[in-house]
């Protein structure tokens, strides 16, 4: 494994690229800021829902800055209270109705707006807005888009029917407990969106790169989805990570061991990972039965099957413990991944 750099006298940090969205990137960055590392946040833009839908909806040719703003917020440095201003969102007004609502910033992350009001500023331009972000919230590394272009994510079941936005991937699920096709094919539209050129650049540029944690369909296979983003992976010399899930989900992995999540990742990814790191931690049985009412189960860490498709396999205690959802612990995940002398 690569280890931090020498410039002359000079040490310069080990070079990490994280690869995800959502809530689980959002809690590992939010413990990776606490190192000496140089991270650079790719961040999916596959969302369709809540305040960065509307936002979309509203401005012609805006993509969603849903996960951009939970990643800043999560590698922020600047205090309590500017990431509370970033994370607050609007409440609904119940008096209001829905269209009254949709003109108004009832619902809307104030972050959202903060970032599309400096993209203003920045005559349109993201990655200048994202730059202004940073130095707002003196953020511990960077955050990146995986594409500038406006995509939607679609999702081909078995069955032969196609499920549309990400939001409704995510949630199919939910308070429904019948069994349902599972996908057969992920895909982007447009299915030829560039990569950012300064997401390819940290890529290559990377010591590590982490895939994951995160929602398999929903917050890492997107990224890979952009076959820029995938090829430079690929072609990196880093050593590349990948976090399993700690849990099925419902309408999108029923059954899955944690080799079928890998095969999904090479799958996409067009090439395999060096490393998969697993969770054989034991939950509370007050957690397996919440999860169990969702269908959802432990993944289970098959290491013969496995150790064929990477050449290491850490399967480790890796979970929060006492802790009333299925979560990483965050220090546990870094010390699985790093050498103790990094850190």
């Amino acid at each position: 494994m690569p280890g931090p750099h020498r410039d002359g006298s000079r040490v310069v940090e080990r070079r990490v690229v994280t690869i995800g969205g959502g809530t689980g990137t959002f809690s590992f960055l939010s413990h990776m800021k606490k190192y000496s590392f140089n991270i650079s946040a790719i961040v999916t833009m596959s969302d369709s829902g809540g305040s960065s839908r509307r936002l979309m909806d509203e401005f012609r040719r805006q993509v969603p800055l849903g996960d951009l703003r939970q990643s800043l917020v999560a590698l922020a440095r600047n205090g309590a209270l500017w990431r509370e201003v970033f994370m607050h969102r609007f409440e609904q007004s119940e008096e209001m109705d829905g269209a009254e609502q949709q003109r108004g910033v009832s619902g809307h992350s104030l972050g959202n707006l903060i970032l599309k009001g400096l993209q203003d500023i920045n005559n349109g331009d993201l990655l200048l807005a994202i730059e202004d972000a940073q130095e707002l919230l003196n953020t511990r590394g960077r955050v990146l888009p995986v594409t500038l272009a406006q995509t939607s994510l679609c999702a081909d079941l078995e069955d032969g029917t196609t499920i549309c936005g990400e939001t409704n991937i995510d949630t199919r699920g939910n308070d429904n407990p019948n069994d349902l096709s599972p996908i057969k094919q992920l895909r982007l539209v447009p299915p030829d969106a560039a990569g950012c050129a300064q997401s390819i650049r940290a890529i290559r540029r990377a010591d590590t790169i982490i895939i994951g944690p995160g929602d398999l369909y929903t917050s890492l296979l997107p990224n890979l989805l952009v076959h820029d983003i995938a090829r430079a992976v690929r072609e990196s010399d880093a050593e590349k990570v990948y976090i399993c899930n700690m849990m099925t989900k419902h309408g999108e992995t029923d059954g899955y061991k944690a080799s079928d999540f890998v095969n999904e990742i090479h799958r996409y990814l067009g090439g395999r990972v060096d490393r998969v790191i697993v969770n054989n931690g034991t939950l509370i049985p007050d957690v397996l039965k919440t999860y169990a009412e969702q269908r959802s189960e432990p993944v289970i860490p098959d290491r013969a099957q496995l150790t064929r498709l990477a050449p290491t396999v850490t399967i480790e205690h890796l979970n929060l413990e006492d802790d009333r959802l299925a979560r990483h612990d965050p220090e546990r995940l870094v010390r699985a991944i790093f050498p103790a002398d990094e850190l």
